[in-house]
């Protein structure tokens, strides 16, 4: 399966959760469940993230232009931190209606609760299998796969709550579901807001600095590195540039260095964009990275 998820997947799935939503508020209007009516607002939400993800998609594909010389990518970045941090916003108000539900208790109708959530828990799995193909390698898919994933979680839950409702009426089982279930959306959805917000402040990727040192000095020509920057476009791209001091040599041979540097940390480190600056003895006293400021200080 390619990367890309199709319009076709997107559309099912947010059909799916729209059906599943309408079913949730009225099985969980007929049964006073809350973790029913609860599932079936975040079904909603998952609809509008499911668009918001397929449009992104849409739109990083575009291609560069004068005003966006590194392309839309990070629209979908953009669209995996909204759907996240949404994931955490319903998760903390889920917990809050349910605290209230146990200062309150009511009856529940464990028949509805089980039979409404056994449709959605169908539904949210066949939603997660279209669009797991592309949760591993796009942020912005599995922003929309962990809303799906969080859905069927849920609706599993609801589904013991209401067996051991039928037979059991235990008022407090089902806001504690409710609480369970949120923690654990909150808990997925973290990560991603993390990563998100680590390549939209352009944070320095996870590389072997050190490692990426050594191989270029020791690259015939080449004397220091300096002047280091690395930052990611999105999950997949990393951007580096460095300043190179170089042995006093013809234009061509310097060239020659280039193709060797995008070769290396192209195919060693995984670096997709590669700015090099040759210079003789300019910087060649600066440190690996351009900092005038001790970054363990500036934060505390």
């Amino acid at each position: 399966m390619d990367e890309q998820i199709t319009g076709k997947r997107f559309l099912a799935v947010t059909v799916l959760n729209v059906l599943i939503t309408v079913v949730e508020i009225i099985g969980g209007l007929v049964s006073g469940s809350l973790a029913l009516l609860s599932d079936a607002f975040h079904n909603l939400g998952d609809s509008f993230s499911i668009v918001l993800g397929y449009f992104a998609q849409m739109i990083a594909n575009k291609p560069e232009t004068s005003k966006r010389t590194y392309g839309y990518r990070r629209a979908e970045i953009l669209a995996a931190m909204v759907n996240a941090a949404f994931l955490v916003i319903v998760s903390v108000f889920l917990i809050i209606e349910a605290v209230k539900r146990l200062q309150q208790p009511a009856h529940i109708n464990g028949e509805i609760m089980l039979i409404v959530a056994v449709v959605g828990l169908v539904a949210n799995l066949l939603s997660a299998i279209l669009l797991h193909a592309g949760s591993h390698s796009n942020l912005n898919v599995k922003a929309t796969y962990l809303h799906v994933l969080s859905d069927a979680l849920s609706s599993f839950a609801v589904i013991i709550g209401g067996v051991i409702l039928t037979f059991v009426n235990i008022t407090w089982l089902d806001p504690v579901l409710t609480i369970a279930v949120a923690i654990y959306i909150a808990y997925e959805a973290w990560p991603v807001i993390k990563q998100t917000v680590t390549i939209l402040m352009e944070s320095a990727p996870k590389l072997d600095y050190k490692g990426i040192e050594q191989d270029l000095i020791q690259i015939d020509g080449v004397t220091a590195v300096h002047h280091v920057h690395a930052w990611m476009i999105d999950e997949k791209r990393i951007i580096f540039s460095a300043h190179l001091n170089c042995h006093d040599m013809k234009l061509s041979d310097v060239e020659k260095i280039y193709r060797q540097v995008d070769k290396l940390l192209n195919e060693k480190y995984g670096i997709c964009h590669v700015t090099i600056q040759a210079e003789y003895h300019r910087g060649k006293d600066e440190e690996f990275f351009d900092t005038d400021v001790d970054e363990e200080n500036l934060i505390k």
